[in-house]
C-alpha cells in the first residue's frame, strides 16, 4: 500500500521567535533555515512575519537570495496580513513568492479584534489573495483562533471554509492558536474537515499549553490532515508550540501507514545549534533531545541493557544522532561501572570492581552525577588505597578563608586511637593545614617529608562540580613517593593525599 505524505513546515524561526526574549540575528536565521531544509529535510520554512522590522526584512533577503539559488524558494514562506497590499508589496520586496495570510477563524476574533462582518472579512481576504495572485505570490490561510471556532462557533468557521474552498489557495492552515485542544477534539474537528473538503490540503498547528501539543499533532495524523507545523525544542510564545522532535518520533514509531521527510539523525544537531542561538535551554528530560534522557542511572537497568536489552524501547538513541550513557552516582551498580569501563577499554577484577563500585556510591553522594572520564581516576585513588592501612586518620578539620585576614586550619587527628588536636596559619587553606600536621608531628619528635611537587587535575569536559585529583609528590630521605586524593573540593582532595602519605611513613 502507498504510504500517505505529510508535510512538515517548520516555524521556529517565525512562532519559535515569539518566545519571549528570542531574537535570532540575520546570520542565525539564514544558517538555521539552511539547516533545516538541507541537513534535517523539512518540506517548508516560516521565516518571519512582514512588515516587522528592517532587521527582520533583511534576514527574509538574505534567505531567500540563498534560496532562489539553491531551488529552495518554494519552500519559504511568510506571515502576511489582510492590510490592502502592504505585506504583499513588503514580500515582493523581499522576494518571498509564498504568504501565509493571517484571517480570522472565530467569530469571537472577528467580531471583537476587527469589528467586521463575516461578508466584510471574506471580501477583503478575497483581495488580499487576489492581489498576490498578481504578483506571483502563492497563499496559504491561517484561521487564526480555529480551534475556539470549531467549539464555540462552529457555524462561522464552517462558513469561512466553504468561502475559502472557492478561492485560489494552495494551503489552509488551522491553528490551535491558544492551545485548548484536547485529542479527542483534534481528531474530531480535522475529520469533519477532511470528510468535507477531501481535496484541499490542511496544515495543523499545535500549541502546547496543557502539554497536549504532541498527543493533538497524532490525532491530527490519524484524522487525516495534509501538514503540521512545527518548532525545534517546541519554541513559541507561552508554552510554546509541537516540538519537532518528539512529534516525529510519535509519527515514524506509531503511524506506519504514513511518510514524512525528515531526517531522524539531523534532530539533536540542529536541536543543539537551535539551543545556542536562541539562549533558551533546552531541559535536560526533554524527550529525544535533553541531555539526560538516553542516560540510565539504575544500576538495575545497566544489568537489564547486558541482557538482552531489557530496558530498551523504539527509541534508540542512534536514531537521532545521538549515544546511550549509564550514569555513575549513588544508584550506580557495578553494571553501570562495567559498561563505562567498556567504553574506556579497562577491565578490573571483581575484587576490585566491587571496591570501585562502592567507592563512585560514596562520590555520587556528594555530587549529582560520576562522569565517565572521572573513572580512571577513582581507579587509581581505590588501587591506591590497598597498598596501606589507615592507622592515622584526619577526623575533622574547620578551614577558614576570609578577605584581609590569613586563611587558618584547626584539625584533629587520630595517631593509632589518640587524638590530637592544632590550630595554625598558612599562605592558603592546605598550606595552614600542613603548618597545623606539623605542629602534631613536632610534638611526637616526628618529621614530615618534605611537599616537592603537587598537581591537581580534572577530567576533561568537567563542569564546576567534577571531580578533582590532586597528585602530591613528597620527599623523606632522599627517597620521593607519590599520594593522590580524590574529590570534587580541590581543598579535601590533597588532605586526602596527605593521609595517603601519613599512613606510608
Amino acid at each position: 500500500m502507498e504510504k500517505r505524505k505529510i508535510e512538515i513546515m517548520d516555524t521556529t524561526l517565525r512562532d519559535g521567535e515569539q518566545t519571549s526574549g528570542v531574537s535570532f540575528s540575520i546570520s542565525e536565521k539564514l544558517t538555521i533555515a539552511q539547516l533545516l531544509l538541507e541537513e534535517l529535510h523539512v518540506d517548508r520554512v516560516e521565516i518571519a512575519s512582514a512588515r516587522v522590522s528592517e532587521g527582520e526584512f533583511q534576514a527574509v533577503k538574505a534567505i531567500t537570495n540563498w534560496a532562489e539559488k539553491n531551488n529552495y524558494l518554494h519552500t519559504i514562506e511568510v506571515l502576511s496580513f489582510v492590510d490592502k497590499g502592504v505585506s504583499i508589496d513588503w514580500m515582493k520586496r523581499a522576494g518571498v513568492k509564498v504568504q501565509n495570510l493571517l484571517t480570522k477563524g472565530s467569530l469571537n476574533h472577528l467580531t471583537y479584534q476587527l469589528k467586521k462582518t463575516p461578508e466584510q472579512h471574506f471580501s477583503e481576504v478575497a483581495e488580499s489573495i487576489a492581489s498576490a495572485k498578481a504578483e506571483g505570490i502563492e497563499t496559504n490561510v491561517y484561521l487564526e483562533d480555529w480551534s475556539n471556532g470549531m467549539r464555540n462557533s462552529h457555524e462561522y468557521t464552517m462558513q469561512y471554509l466553504e468561502f475559502l474552498s472557492t478561492q485560489p489557495v494552495k494551503r489552509i492552515l488551522l491553528p490551535d492558536t491558544l492551545g485548548i485542544l484536547i485529542p479527542s477534539e483534534a481528531f474530531q474537528y480535522i475529520t469533519e474537515i477532511k470528510s468535507k473538503y477531501p481535496h484541499i490540503h490542511f496544515d495543523f498547528h499545535a500549541h502546547n499549553d496543557y502539554d497536549l501539543g504532541t498527543a493533538c499533532v497524532l490525532e491530527s495524523v490519524k484524522a487525516g490532515i495534509d501538514g503540521l507545523h512545527l518548532t525545534i525544542n517546541g519554541m513559541g510564545e507561552r508554552a510554546g508550540n509541537a516540538p519537532m522532535a518528539s512529534a516525529i518520533a510519535v509519527i515514524n514509531d506509531f503511524l506506519p501507514e504514513v511518510e514524512i521527510s525528515l531526517k531522524e539523525s539531523s534532530i539533536y544537531q540542529v536541536s543543539k545549534l537551535v539551543e545556542t542561538f536562541s539562549g533558551v535551554r533546552i531541559p535536560s528530560n526533554k524527550p529525544i533531545v535533553g541531555e539526560y534522557v538516553f542516560t540510565q542511572t539504575a544500576g538495575i537497568h545497566a544489568d537489564g541493557d547486558n541482557k538482552k536489552n531489557l530496558y530498551f524501547n523504539d527509541l534508540l538513541p542512534e536514531r537521532f544522532g545521538r549515544k546511550r550513557k549509564y550514569a555513575l552516582g549513588k544508584t550506580s551498580g557495578k553494571a553501570n561501572i562495567e559498561k563505562n569501563l567498556q567504553e574506556l577499554g579497562l577491565k578490573l577484577n571483581d575484587e576490585d570492581l566491587k571496591k570501585v563500585t562502592q567507592r563512585v556510591i560514596e562520590l555520587g553522594d556528594k555530587k549529582e552525577t560520576v562522569t565517565k572520564e572521572d573513572l580512571p581516576y577513582i581507579i587509581s585513588d581505590v588501587l591506591d588505597s590497598n597498598l596501606y592501612e589507615d592507622k592515622i586518620k584526619v577526623e575533622s578539620y574547620a578551614l577558614t578563608h576570609s578577605k584581609g585576614l590569613r586563611p587558618s586550619a584547626t584539625i584533629a587527628i587520630s595517631i593509632e586511637g589518640k587524638i590530637h588536636e592544632e590550630h595554625a596559619q598558612g599562605d592558603g587553606q592546605f598550606d595552614a593545614f600542613m603548618n597545623a600536621l606539623k605542629k602534631v608531628y613536632t610534638k611526637k619528635s616526628m618529621h614530615l617529608p618534605k611537599l616537592i611537587d603537587y598537581t591537581v587535575r580534572i577530567a576533561p569536559g568537567s563542569s564546576s562540580d567534577a571531580l578533582c585529583e590532586t597528585v602530591i609528590t613528597w620527599e623523606k630521605d632522599s627517597r620521593t613517593f607519590k599520594t593522590r586524593g580524590l574529590d570534587s573540593d580541590q581543598t579535601v582532595c590533597a588532605i586526602k593525599a596527605t593521609q595517603k602519605m601519613l599512613n606510608i611513613i
